[in-house]
C-alpha cells in the first residue's frame, strides 16, 4: 500500500465500480436545504401569531397533542369558510365524535407552532454513556442511575431539545421492560435556521465530573460549539435553561448549508478535532484546545462532487473517512495539522475485491467506523434502473456495505518485517501484514479500559478471515499481544514458550484481558468446535474422546490457556461471593435483596467446588471458605446445599459446575428417567425454569447475575473486597456474562436471523 498523495480522485476509491460514470444530480446541491416543508402553518386568522422560533418557554407550556381550535358548535377556525366533515354512517357516532372534539383542551397559537417545531426534528444523535461518582452528587430525587446518556434532536426551528435517558435501575430476563427514566431537561436556541448536523464527544471520561462536547451545524452555513457538564446534565430540570454553553462560534454565516459534522478528542489532552462536511461537496477540517477555547482551521478540501453525507474519524483522529452522494468514499490521513489524501487498502481478508462486486450502486447516504476501528460500513443506496422491476426494485432501497481498513498505515514502524516467510499469504505484502498486525494489537489494547464495551465482532471476523488462508499469521499476532499484555515481553517467542508464561500470570491480569482471551480462543482458534463441546472437554465430562480429538499439540495448548483462565475468573468471582457473605453476616441489620443490588447466591455449591479444586486454587480462597464455614447464618441468603430437580423434585448431586443429573425417583420398585439441569454460570446453582440469560459465546446459561465489581478487577485480589464505592447491599448487577464479559441475552429461536453484522 501506498502512502503517497493522490491528487484529486484516486483508482483505488472505492465506488460502485471504479469505472463507472457517476451519475451527477442536476438539481444540484443548490436545492439542499430549500425544499418546502409538509408542515403546513396552522389556519389562524391572525398569522402574525405564528412564530417557528417561539421561546422555549411556550414549547414547554404546551400539554398534549396539538389540535387546532374549535368552536362549541365543533367548527373550526380559520381562513376558509368550508370545512370538510368524514363521512359517517351513524348519526350517533358522529354526536360522540364530535362532543370528544369539543371537550379538548385549547391551546394557542405560539404553543401550536412550538409543537409543530418540535415535530419537525431534522437529526437525531446520542451522547456518549455519562457516569457521575456518587461522592460529587447525590442519587437523582426519583432515584434513577447516575448512569445516563442524552438524545439531541435538532428541528427547523433551530432549536435543540436535549432529552436525559437514565440507565436501568435494574436488568430482568422476566419482566419484558425494566422502568427506565426518560426527561426532558432543555431546549436551547443553537441557530436562527435549521439544525442539520449534531456530533458529541466526550471529555474526561475517567473524571468523577465528566464534560461533553456538542457540535451544531446549520442550513445557514454556521458551527458552533457547546460544551456541558456531568453533574449540570444529571440535575437539570429546567425546560427553558439548557445547561449547556456557547464554546466557540466555528464556522459563521454562509451560503453554503452543512450537511454532516464529525467529532473527535485528539490524543492531545484538551485537544479536539472537528471535521465538517458541506452541501458544496466540499469538508473543513478544524483543530481545537478547549482550555483556551479557540480552534484553527486545518483546511479545505473539495473532495466530492455533491453534497457529504459522511464523516467518520478512526484510529484516534489518525484518519478520516468521507462519503457522498457522488458514490465516491474516501480516505484522509492526518499528519500534525495537515491532511492528505491516502490510498484505501485494495485487499481484504476472506473477501472478493471491489471489482467483483455488483454494479448496482448510485450514491452514498451515510457511513461509520466499526467500535475497533477496523472496518467502515456504508450505507449505499441502489440505482433502480440495475434492478428488477418487478421484484427488486420494490423491497430494495438500499443496503449496507462493510470493506476493511485495517490495512491503513497508522504509525511510522521502525520494524516493516514478520519475521518469517510470508509465501503463504496471498495477496498481501508484507508491508501490509505488518500494518494488520500493529493496527489488531492497537484494538485489543483500547478494550483493556473495563468501561469500554466489549463489541469485537470486526476483531473476531478479520482473525477468522486470515484464519482460513494463514493461520500461522493469527497465531503469530495472538502471541505477540498476550506477551506484551500479560508477560510484558518483548522478544519473540514460540507458541509452545510462551503459553505456559501466560497461564502463570493470570492472577496478575486484569478481568478484562481474561474476557478477552476468552472470546478469541472461543471464536477464533477453537472455532470449529461448538460451545457445547468445548465446555464438556474442559470438564472431561463426555465430550470428544481421544479417538476423535486429533488436533494438535497447539490445540491442546489453547485448550489449556482456556481452562485456566476461566478457573481464575471462577475463583475470583467465588471469592467476590464469599467476601459478601460474611460482610453481610456480621451485619446485624436487616437486609432485604432489592431489585438490582446483587447479592451472593449458591454459597453452599461454592464451597463444593473450592473443595473439588482445592489442589487449584489460591490459598487465600481456601482461608476464605473455612472462614465462611463459621459465619453465622443470615435470613437474607440460602445455605440449602440440598438441591432439587425442577422436574420431579428428585436429589440433585453437585457434580459439576456446569450441569448436573438428578438421581431420579424411585417408582414400582426402580429408578426413574434422571434429567440433565444446567447450573447458572454466577452461583452454580441449578437453573429454574423461568426465562434465563444466555451467553452467545459460550452458551452458559445464568439465572443471577454477577456483581459489577467482577468485571473491574485489575488482578487477583487478596481479600476480594468489593468496589470502594459500594458495599454488598448496594453492589450493582449487571447482565454481562462472567467469563465471556459481553452482554447476555435472551434465548432466541435458531431460525431467525442473528443480529451480528458477520
Amino acid at each position: 500500500m501506498s502512502n503517497e498523495q493522490v491528487s484529486d480522485h484516486p483508482a483505488d476509491s472505492v465506488s460502485g465500480k471504479e469505472r463507472k460514470r457517476r451519475r451527477v444530480n442536476t438539481s444540484g446541491i443548490r436545492n439542499f436545504g430549500l425544499e418546502t416543508s409538509c408542515d403546513q402553518t396552522p389556519c389562524y386568522k391572525d398569522s402574525k401569531d405564528v412564530n417557528a422560533g417561539s421561546s422555549p418557554s411556550s414549547e414547554a407550556k404546551g400539554q398534549g397533542p396539538c389540535k387546532v381550535l374549535s368552536t362549541k358548535s365543533g367548527r373550526q377556525i380559520g381562513k376558509s369558510s368550508h370545512q370538510t366533515v368524514p363521512a359517517i354512517k351513524s348519526k350517533g357516532k358522529f354526536a360522540k365524535k364530535m362532543h370528544e372534539i369539543c371537550s379538548l383542551p385549547l391551546i394557542t397559537a405560539d404553543q401550536y407552532a412550538s409543537h409543530s417545531a418540535m415535530l419537525s426534528s431534522l437529526v437525531v444523535a446520542w451522547s456518549p454513556m455519562l457516569k457521575l461518582s456518587s461522592d460529587m452528587c447525590l442519587v437523582p430525587e426519583n432515584n434513577s442511575s447516575n448512569w445516563f446518556s442524552l438524545l439531541a434532536v435538532g428541528a427547523k426551528s433551530g432549536k435543540i431539545s436535549f432529552w436525559r435517558i437514565h440507565a436501568p435501575e435494574y436488568y430482568s430476563i422476566e419482566q419484558s421492560g425494566a422502568p427506565t427514566a426518560v426527561e426532558l431537561i432543555g431546549i436551547l436556541q443553537v441557530h436562527n435556521s435549521w439544525v442539520t448536523a449534531i456530533s458529541w464527544a466526550l471529555l474526561a471520561s475517567d473524571s468523577s465530573n465528566p464534560q461533553v462536547l456538542l457540535a451544531t451545524g446549520s442550513s445557514d452555513g454556521s458551527v458552533r460549539i457547546w460544551i456541558g457538564h456531568g453533574e449540570e446534565l444529571l440535575k437539570s430540570f429546567e425546560v427553558n435553561n439548557a445547561p449547556f454553553y456557547l464554546l466557540n462560534e466555528i464556522i459563521n454565516i454562509n451560503a453554503v448549508p452543512v450537511s454532516v459534522l464529525s467529532l473527535m478528542p485528539s490524543q492531545s489532552l484538551h485537544k479536539i478535532l472537528l471535521a465538517v462536511g458541506k452541501g458544496s461537496g466540499a469538508f473543513e477540517v478544524w483543530i481545537g484546545d478547549i482550555s483556551v477555547k479557540k480552534f484553527n482551521r486545518a483546511g479545505s478540501y473539495d473532495a466530492h462532487d455533491q453534497v457529504v453525507t459522511g464523516l467518520a474519524w478512526a484510529f484516534d483522529g489518525c484518519f478520516l473517512y468521507s462519503c457522498s452522494q457522488d458514490n465516491f468514499v474516501r480516505s484522509w490521513s492526518l499528519r500534525g495539522s495537515s491532511l492528505t489524501e491516502v490510498a484505501i487498502p485494495s485487499s481484504s481478508p476472506g473477501l472478493r475485491s471491489v471489482s467483483d462486486l455488483p454494479d448496482v450502486f448510485i450514491s452514498c447516504l451515510g457511513l461509520v467506523v466499526s467500535p475497533s476501528n477496523l472496518a467502515v460500513a456504508m450505507v449505499r443506496s441502489f440505482d433502480v434502473n440495475q434492478l428488477d422491476h418487478m421484484y427488486e426494485a420494490r423491497l430494495q432501497k438500499a443496503a449496507v456495505e462493510f470493506f476493511w481498513i485495517g490495512g491503513q498505515q497508522k504509525d511510522i514502524l521502525s520494524n516493516t518485517s514478520l519475521g518469517f516467510d510470508i509465501e503463504g499469504f496471498p495477496g498481501f505484502s508484507e508491508k501490509e501484514l505488518v500494518y494488520w498486525e500493529s493496527n489488531i494489537l492497537w484494538s485489543l489494547k483500547q478494550y483493556e479500559h473495563w468501561d469500554k464495551p466489549l463489541v469485537v465482532w470486526d476483531i473476531i471476523a478479520a482473525l477468522l478471515a486470515f484464519k482460513q488462508s494463514a493461520s500461522h499469521y493469527v497465531d503469530h499476532v495472538l502471541v505477540k499481544w498476550l506477551s506484551l499484555s500479560l508477560v510484558d515481553s518483548h522478544v519473540e517467542h514460540s507458541i509452545e514458550m510462551i503459553l505456559p508464561h501466560v497461564c502463570k500470570s493470570f492472577s496478575k491480569a486484569a478481568s478484562r484481558q481474561l474476557h478477552l482471551l476468552n472470546i478469541i480462543c472461543r471464536r477464533v482458534l477453537l472455532s470449529e468446535m461448538k460451545a457445547d463441546e468445548i465446555n464438556s472437554n474442559l470438564l472431561n465430562l463426555g465430550g470428544l474422546g481421544e479417538a476423535d480429538f486429533t488436533q494438535d499439540k497447539q490445540h491442546n495448548l489453547w485448550m489449556e490457556l482456556l481452562s485456566s483462565s476461566e478457573r481464575e475468573l471462577r475463583e475470583r468471582l467465588v471469592g467476590l461471593s464469599f467476601s459478601a457473605y460474611k460482610s453481610i453476616a456480621s451485619n446485624t441489620a436487616s437486609c432485604s435483596p432489592e431489585p438490582g443490588q446483587w447479592y451472593p447466591h449458591g454459597i453452599p455449591q461454592m464451597e463444593q467446588w473450592v473443595a473439588h479444586h482445592n489442589c487449584d486454587v489460591h490459598e487465600q480462597l481456601k482461608v476464605l471458605a473455612s472462614e465462611i464455614r463459621t459465619c453465622k447464618r443470615t435470613d437474607c441468603i440460602e445455605r440449602e446445599a440440598e438441591e432439587q430437580c425442577t422436574y420431579c423434585s428428585a436429589p440433585v448431586p453437585f457434580d459439576s459446575p456446569e450441569f448436573s443429573f438428578c438421581k431420579g425417583l424411585e417408582s414400582n420398585g426402580g429408578i426413574g428417567q434422571k434429567h440433565k439441569l444446567a447450573r447458572c454460570a454466577v452461583s452454580m446453582q441449578v437453573c429454574p425454569t423461568t426465562p434465563l440469560w444466555l451467553c452467545k459465546c459460550c452458551h452458559r446459561w445464568t439465572s443471577n447475575l454477577a456483581p459489577e465489581t467482577h468485571f473491574m478487577m485489575p488482578q487477583y485480589s487478596i481479600d476480594f473486597r468489593l468496589s470502594p464505592q459500594s458495599s454488598p447491599v448496594k453492589e450493582v448487577s449487571k447482565p454481562l456474562c462472567p467469563f465471556c464479559g459481553i452482554l447476555l441475552q435472551r434465548f432466541q429461536p435458531e431460525f431467525l436471523l442473528s443480529a451480528l453484522p458477520v
